[in-house]
């Protein structure tokens, strides 16, 4: 079975150069900013991007003539405006320099008006109702702070993307205001601890894990090739259980694979650092330096698109579902998150002296409380029908979020919180651990240690968002934390202004305000196992948020205190949260309807009547032991036999009408107006029947002939050679 669907591959050559010598050859940097722009010109564009200054039109004909002037140097004939609407992916729409001349022909040209804006139609995207066929324009505008790029023969422009009537359709637009009201408030936070800081960036390090197969083998596979994942499959009697895959030699194709992807990635400016093999089988992950978050997105959304090229030049196809095989680890995105000033303080970091260390905790226990706050809704913001199956399970944070401190971080503020004087319990730094090995030089033990099942966990001068999905839009969760940490900073601000209206010294009302949110949050704090059943019993206790369906999950976004946080930071309004809410319920239905089809049509027309060959196989060896052997001593041969072609009826019984009641279970489904109700349907009715149907594939794949199955099998997906 495997040889026979198995695809080579095309051997890639990839120059052996170093990688300053190509690292952003298809970006538009600084760099090349200033040898193609007019000096005023680039001093009013850095402006923009490093100071948030409005763009002047007024230079936008200049920029965009020196770009196509770069581009064409490239070979480029084409331009994009690259933009990320609510499907989790990008979009582009592709135009030609090619105007008319005014003498019959034409002429390469690109205007300031086509870089600054294009007209995408609005309609076509995903908008949860704010806009229809009939009212279909929307606009995509350039985002000058994240670079222009050169992909094959087309310059892409990154933009954001809005309706007609000004409500964002993308994650970009609330994204930058997120950046934006989290800056403001946490320079206003700084200006407390003598910061002489303009600006605060949130900054992003996005690691970001996947599955490769045979290309040959994923073709074989319709339910791969149709929902990126595998709807049935009994597991391998070897998967992950040796813990030998995990940082292991790295097999030769994927190395080859990874060593052009490295040196693309590098192309485009992407600054990624680390390739390894993961836990599971044909798993492996992908880290890159950490860059402003925007930049960071951005380069994450290209980087899964590079992936997927790069992958099919070698034979692979590149599986970003969170949960493609069932029995093993399922992948994430791990979102490392921190915040740092223009004048390169980092504020998650702690210092060296007491007035440092108050700031760190200001910020470490400001974003507790935001945690805290909005625990739903950051679970929301991460929450979709396919991380659903990887949420709490091999190695995955649960579904509750937490976050994990470290006995360290814990103990200070645990001591904080009981000191009565204003006195600030320094954090160590690292410390040293001596081996009795006398070759082996003394090592530095971090001041935490690290929790794989903490959703939130912090890492030393960072937090890790471990709950985001591998094939989602990290923007979701970023628009979500930030925008959280930035209405907590200002209410702190607000809080310590009236201690201080009030005569209290300003250090003292830092620390006493800080000593009350440290009490009101402890509920969020949790150091120990997010997966046993007394953690689920306790989290509820503390009245975390503990649902686990994800279309009610998605109902945080519309809480009266979640919407009045988004808008009082001018991220998003009610009608873009309701509008985004419809789109994440007709996703969730959609996915789950896709999965229901394909698994019916798998059963049906692949499954059933393979197996209903081998059981005839099976009647006929009965039927000829028992004419060749008559009596007690036939029936005797043939009993096993007997039982599984009764095995066999009764499982393809089930299997038949339950595809029958799941065909019935849609129908109903689907007559359903509301959104919402009509995911809940699918999450409580149909999403229950596939695993339902799937445990009774998966056990006559055991019986069945391995020369007769149709798909191929866990043991070849998993194990490449």
């Amino acid at each position: 079975m495997e040889e026979a669907f198995k695809k080579k591959a095309v051997p890639v050559d990839v120059p052996n150069v170093r990688p300053n010598e190509y690292f952003a050859k298809y970006v538009f940097t600084r760099e090349k900013m200033y040898k193609y722009l007019p000096i005023d010109v680039y001093n009013k564009l850095v402006d923009v991007i490093d100071n948030g200054a409005p763009l002047d039109r007024a230079i936008a004909d200049e920029v965009a003539n020196g770009m196509r002037r770069w581009a064409s140097e490239l070979g480029v004939t084409h331009y994009s405006h690259w933009f990320q609407p609510l499907t989790d992916g990008t979009a582009e729409k592709h135009d030609a320099f090619v105007e008319h001349d005014g003498k019959g022909g034409i002429m390469e040209e690109f205007s300031g008006k086509l870089l600054v804006q294009q007209e995408p139609d609005a309609s076509s995207f995903p908008n949860g109702g704010i806009r229809n066929t009939f009212e279909a324009r929307g606009y995509s505008a350039w985002d000058p702070s994240s670079p222009v790029f050169v992909v094959g023969d087309t310059l892409c422009i990154p933009t954001v993307f809005i309706a007609y009537t000004g409500e964002s359709l993308d994650y970009k637009a609330p994204l930058l205001k997120s950046l934006s009201a989290v800056s403001r408030a946490a320079v206003d936070v700084c200006r407390y601890f003598n910061i002489d800081a303009k600006k605060v960036v949130a900054y992003l390090g996005v690691e970001q894990e996947y599955f490769l197969v045979d290309e040959g083998l994923y073709a074989a596979r319709p339910d791969l090739l149709l929902t990126g994942r595998t709807l049935m499959g009994h597991e391998a009697s070897k998967n992950q259980q040796l813990e030998d895959h995990y940082l292991g030699a790295i097999p030769e194709r994927v190395a080859a694979f990874m060593k052009e992807l490295e040196m693309r990635a590098l192309e485009f400016g992407i600054p990624v650092k680390t390739l390894h093999n993961e836990v599971a089988p044909n798993q492996f992950e992908l880290a890159p330096i950490y860059e402003e978050c925007n930049l960071a997105v951005d380069h994450n959304m290209l980087l899964m698109s590079l992936m997927k090229t790069v992958a099919r030049k070698h034979g692979f196809r590149v599986l970003l579902h969170e949960k493609p095989f069932k029995g093993v680890n399922g992948s994430g995105k791990h979102n490392n998150w921190s915040l740092g000033t223009d004048t390169g303080v980092m504020l998650m970091s702690p210092g060296k002296t007491a007035e440092e260390n108050l700031r760190f905790i200001t910020f470490i226990v400001n974003t507790l409380m935001a945690v805290w706050k909005y625990d739903g809704l950051l679970k929301a913001s991460i929450m979709s029908a396919t991380n659903a199956h990887r949420l709490g399970g091999h190695e995955a944070p649960p579904v509750i979020i937490s976050s994990f401190l470290g006995a360290q971080l814990t103990q200070v503020l645990d001591a904080f919180e009981e000191s009565e004087s204003d006195e600030i319990l320094l954090l160590k730094g690292k410390k040293g651990m001596k081996l009795d090995i006398p070759q082996i030089p003394e090592l530095f033990i971090d001041n935490t240690d690290r929790n794989r099942t903490s959703p939130f966990a912090f890492t030393g001068n960072r937090f890790e968002f471990r709950a985001v999905g591998a094939e989602a839009n990290c923007a979701s969760a970023m628009i979500a934390l930030n925008s959280a940490v930035a209405s907590q900073l200002v209410e702190f601000k607000r809080d310590v202004d009236v201690l201080i209206g009030e005569g209290e010294q300003k250090m003292s009302a830092i620390v006493k305000v800080i000593r009350r949110y440290i009490k009101e949050c402890k509920a969020i704090r949790f150091d120990g196992n997010g997966y046993s059943e007394e953690w689920k019993a306790e989290a509820e206790r503390r009245g975390l948020d503990c649902e686990s369906s994800c279309p009610l999950i998605f109902d945080n976004y519309l809480k009266d205190s979640v919407v009045g946080m988004f808008e009082s930071v001018g991220v998003m309004t009610r009608a873009e949260l309701e509008a985004r809410n419809e789109v994440k319920w007709e996703m969730y239905t959609k996915k789950i309807q896709i999965e229901a089809r394909v698994l019916g049509d798998l059963a049906m027309n692949h499954i059933i009547p393979v197996v209903t060959e081998y059981q005839t196989r099976l009647v006929d060896n009965v039927i000829k032991i028992r004419q060749l052997f008559v009596g007690e001593k036939g029936d005797m041969m043939t009993a096993e036999n007997v039982k599984l072609v009764e095995e066999i009826s009764e499982r393809m019984k089930f299997i038949s009408e339950r595809v029958s009641a799941l065909v019935e279970a849609r129908k109903e489904a689907n007559r359903i107006d509301s959104e919402r109700e009509k995911a809940v349907a699918y999450h409580d009715r149909i999403a229950p029947m596939l695993e339902e149907i799937r445990y009774q594939i998966d056990k006559l794949e055991l019986i069945v002939d391995n020369e007769m199955w149709p798909l191929p099998k866990y043991r070849e997906l998993l194990f490449m050679r």
